[in-house]
């Protein structure tokens, strides 16, 4: 892995970089699709490559449990599984088994849980997950870690810091016994809502040298102050020489946030999920394709968007689609939102290498509005 920054903005720390990876180099700050079980929702390969995308996230747990990785294997890695050429990034499962496995029990030894889809008993050490990693052929591949919700004491915050600390020790050595990977290994700063913590876990993991960092256990349901003073604080302490990675961040106002704080990468499953249920982004905000406003609303989704989806179909259209609960629908509507992520990631790039960032970030959100309503 190469991490190069080409471009800085004066009056910020946002950042434009090169990233060149095993198939291929990807150009930051990017905004990552999530491919949970090897596939993004409702669009095909084909589509993510005509959109442009060359790094996707696939979900080490999901994976794991179905269809296995003995299929996997035998068909010669995910990649070729899913007839992908781009770069995956796999996490390593570590939320889902926090968030979906039943009966977990977290020890220093790893986490045992049990399948949330037939119940059956399996166990997540670091090195099994690095092994699961390798095997499926990732390009970025994260640590085990412990994540914790936001208002947890103090003390059990300090615990899932040491057992993270300790989960990604065993992990950079066990990549060694693993032998040559193609991918790269990335730690995860925990920490919770502790800055005291939050600087602890910084120290630790960067001194064992990864190559790329990943701050987690933001935009986990924190107030937007919260998440934007603790993004700040954890992204100050840094380098500047390796990618950085923020965990679950996918709209337009928590990216700028996140780029405006020196964060190259990013990824949510937010606008394709809110896609399937018929809200769509637009530059003037997220609008609900499913409301009776646009019954007979001939224009497209966006006037100012250039996707295959606005220069074709109208509002009347896909609002048709969604109330006749026809496949297509989430289809089209999945990829206009890939199309406008891809180009406002593109246009905040431009925006830095031209030293306009900031007013490019005032303009855009003063037109652009975000509201619950809209996603319902």
């Amino acid at each position: 892995m190469e991490f190069t920054v080409t471009a800085t903005d004066s009056s910020s720390k946002a950042r434009a970089a090169t990233l060149v990876l095993p198939h291929g180099s990807v150009e930051t700050p990017r905004f990552m699709p999530v491919g949970t079980n090897g596939t993004v929702k409702a669009v095909s390969q084909e589509t993510l490559e005509r959109l442009g995308f060359r790094l996707i996230l696939s979900n080490t747990y999901h994976l794991y449990l179905r269809p296995g990785l003995e299929v996997i294997r035998q068909a010669g890695g995910l990649h070729h599984f899913m007839d992908w050429s781009g770069n995956i990034l796999t996490d390593s499962g570590g939320y889902q088994v926090f968030s979906l496995a039943p009966l977990r029990s977290v020890k220093r030894e790893g986490v045992r849980f049990r399948s949330h889809i037939d119940g059956s008993a399996h166990e997540f050490t670091p090195e099994k997950v690095v092994e699961i990693q390798a095997t499926l052929g990732s390009d970025i591949m994260m640590t085990l870690d412990v994540c914790t919700p936001p208002n947890i004491e103090w003390g059990k915050a300090l615990e899932a810091l040491e057992i993270t600390t300790h989960w990604a020790r065993r992990s950079v050595e066990h990549l060694d016994r693993v032998g040559p990977v193609n991918g790269s290994l990335f730690g995860i700063i925990q920490g919770n809502f502790y800055k005291e913590l939050r600087q602890r876990s910084a120290e630790e993991i960067l001194a064992l040298d990864f190559p790329g960092i990943a701050i987690g256990g933001l935009s986990v349901g924190e107030p937007k102050e919260t998440f934007e003073e603790y993004l700040s604080f954890t992204a100050g302490l840094l380098p500047k020489n390796k990618p950085r990675y923020l965990m679950g961040v996918g709209t337009p106002e928590y990216i700028f946030a996140a780029v405006e704080n020196g964060i190259d990468l990013f990824d949510c499953v937010f606008p394709t999920r809110v896609a399937r249920n018929g809200a769509a982004f637009t530059r003037r905000g997220t609008i609900s394709l499913k409301k009776i406003e646009h019954a007979q609303s001939f224009g497209p989704i966006d006037e100012t968007c250039g996707c295959a989806v606005c220069a074709r179909y109208t509002r009347a259209y896909l609002r048709h689609l969604f109330k006749a609960k026809e496949i297509l629908a989430p289809m089209l509507t999945t990829e206009h939102n890939l199309y406008f992520m891809d180009r406002l990631v593109n246009d905040i790039g431009l925006s830095i290498r031209e030293g306009s960032f900031v007013e490019f970030k005032r303009e855009f959100l003063m037109e652009y509005s975000h509201t619950k309503e809209t996603i319902l």
